[in-house]
């Protein structure tokens, strides 16, 4: 488990391309400290595994379908990616509980920069809306962000100076696709609540 506070900004060092699949090598000297075979590190929100680990680098490979789902298959070398390792038990929740499942893709619409905060406008796929409420929390490439509004096909968040220059929120442009992951407590909720009224429905 993550909770979407990004620990560093990384870069995409090698791409290799497999039949069903791609591997990236990936610099990051703070999370590949005590880093081994096996470990999960986070990657602008999609949780990889580490297979291979040197130095400040460390290779995780990436399956067709994560492809499929997220961004990661726009990543070349020199990319710049987030970065987060995996939630430590008793430790501050500093964000919300992100699984590091991306359930879909946006794009930056706009930005609205001020002087002391910006504020980003990101498409919302049909199928995630009903999980995105005003001042609810989201994932967007793998940062803890908070609502601002929420439209049937967009929402905005307002970022501070300190998430535009320690992310890639601070250097993504209009046209850019962003990973999204929704609470995952609101899938749930409508899950249950879902069951309950199949069950009474049926009970009639």
């Amino acid at each position: 488990m993550f909770t979407g506070i990004v620990e560093e900004l990384g870069e995409i060092t090698a791409v290799e391309t497999l039949d069903d699949a791609c591997r990236f090598r990936l610099r990051g000297p703070v999370v590949t400290e005590g880093a081994k075979h096996g470990d999960s590190i986070a990657v602008n929100g999609v949780c990889l595994t580490v297979v291979e680990h040197e130095g400040d680098e460390f290779t995780a490979d990436v399956m067709a379908e994560t492809l499929k789902r997220s961004s990661l298959g726009v990543l070349a070398v020199g990319s710049r990616v987030n970065l987060e390792r995996p939630t430590a038990v008793g430790s501050r929740l500093g964000g919300h509980i992100v699984q590091g499942h991306v359930d879909g893709t946006g794009e930056i619409l706009g930005r609205e920069p001020s002087e002391n905060w910006e504020i980003v406008k990101i498409s919302l796929p049909a199928g995630l809306s009903r999980y995105v409420v005003e001042k609810g929390s989201i994932t967007v490439d793998g940062i803890s962000l908070t609502v601002v509004d929420a439209g049937t096909d967009f929402f905005t968040v307002s970022l501070i100076p300190t998430t535009l220059a320690l992310t890639t929120l601070g250097i993504k442009q209009p046209g850019d696709p962003v990973n999204l992951e929704v609470d995952v407590i609101a899938k749930y909720v409508e899950r249950m609540l879902g069951d309950r009224l199949t069950g009474e429905e049926a009970a009639r």
